[in-house]
């Protein structure tokens, strides 16, 4: 049986990854995306299985990691991926780095839709690439892709699109014509997909996700999906991820990359990785509901106690994208309500500062993988301050 509500704050606070001991004190941290519960247990035998053999070596090549999670895409999406197609790595945004250094060039243009994972836009710029902003527009209902204004942006030096699907942090799980119309406009430019589906799991209300590179033969040529198991079952600190390619080119050239610049992965990540998706479905079963009756009480208590905050509720991921230009606040509200409510949320201007149209100055990220009494307190915190 699992209890998601038996979280002890004293407990969470002496941890030493970076959500519980960045500010410290009397702070309620909602900012990273950690989420707070204890791992599965399939997943926490695994670890002890690896310390108890003294199992720590160089991790083997005779792995079963790449023939099971072509399994799992196969039954939770109904996407067959051939297993010659799937790579090791170790984490999602390592992925994000060698793609943008190997599918365009310094100078060239890649698009980011805003709001969007801060770590998108700085590998960007990192990469002395040029950021190309496409917000996301708020059609009334929810947040959907403009590809009428990146028509009118785009031109001969845009090479790639970085797409995040489910999205963070608006949580939009994005449906077939949305996919299809994005693939239509990729096809037509002659662009290159980074499609980052680490939330693709964890999904709402009966949706299904569909991974962009399913979409025709003609999308997976040009897609490198990245996927892990991190954000799903917890795992982010123990550095795991997959990459899936769509065809020959873009995996040869990934592949050209020398093992000593792309680093491999560690027994820990590759145990427990293997553990989450071969015995850990029970415990996701029992995680999606308890995270989606936290969103549906988030709505009812913004709705009630602080009704001027704008809340689009998510469709994907457990992170909430709070819009507080209705509060009038002095400052940044993230800077607010660290100030005044002891409460550490994830800064809107991270999500695209630069990119006016996003209004990313007046939100917050808010996390709420936590269990309902610590999410009451961060939000009852937050509304008495304003």
């Amino acid at each position: 049986m699992v209890h998601f509500d038996d979280l002890d704050i004293d407990a969470l606070r002496r941890k030493r990854g970076v959500k519980w001991s960045r500010d410290g004190g009397d702070i309620l941290p909602a900012w990273v995306a950690d989420m707070d519960f204890p791992i599965a247990e399939p997943i926490a035998e695994a670890l002890v299985h690896v310390i108890e053999t003294q199992d720590m070596g160089y991790a083997g090549r005779r792995l079963p990691l790449r023939e099971i999670f072509r399994d799992r895409l196969a039954a939770r999406f109904g996407w067959q991926v051939p297993l010659r197609r799937i790579a090791l790595l170790t984490d999602v945004m390592q992925g994000v780095y060698l793609a943008l250094s190997l599918y365009s060039e310094p100078g060239q243009r890649v698009v980011v839709q805003t709001p969007i994972y801060p770590p998108f836009m700085a590998a960007v710029a990192k990469s002395e690439r040029e950021l190309l902003y496409n917000p996301l527009v708020h059609d009334g209902r929810r947040f959907v892709m403009d590809l009428e204004g990146l028509a009118d942006a785009i031109d001969a030096r845009t090479r790639m699109l970085l797409l995040c699907n489910p999205h963070n942090p608006t949580g939009r799980s994005f449906e077939r014509p949305e996919l299809e119309a994005l693939a239509e406009f990729v096809l037509a430019h002659d662009l290159t997909v980074v499609s980052d589906e680490i939330h693709a799991e964890l999904i709402y209300d009966g949706r299904q996700h569909i991974p962009f590179a399913s979409l025709s033969p003609a999308i997976a040529e040009r897609t490198v999906t990245l996927m892990s198991a991190s954000k799903t079952f917890n795992l982010a600190g123990l550095h795991c991820a997959l990459a899936v390619f769509g065809g020959d080119s873009l995996q040869k050239r990934f592949g050209s990359v020398p093992l000593g610049l792309r680093g491999s992965v560690n027994n820990f990540g590759l145990a427990a990785t293997t553990a989450a998706f071969k015995f850990g479905q029970p415990w996701l079963d029992a995680l999606l509901p308890y995270l989606q009756a936290n969103r549906d009480w988030l709505v009812d208590f913004l709705a009630d106690r602080m009704p001027a905050v704008r809340f689009t509720p998510p469709e994907a991921t457990y992170l909430a994208w709070l819009d507080c230009s209705g509060l009038g606040l002095d400052v940044a509200p993230h800077q607010h309500f660290f100030d005044h409510a002891r409460v550490a949320l994830s800064p809107g201007p991270d999500f695209g500062a630069a990119d006016e149209a996003s209004q990313s100055e007046s939100c917050v990220r808010l996390n709420f993988a936590t269990s309902r009494d610590l999410l009451q307190q961060i939000v009852e915190r937050m509304a008495d301050s304003v």
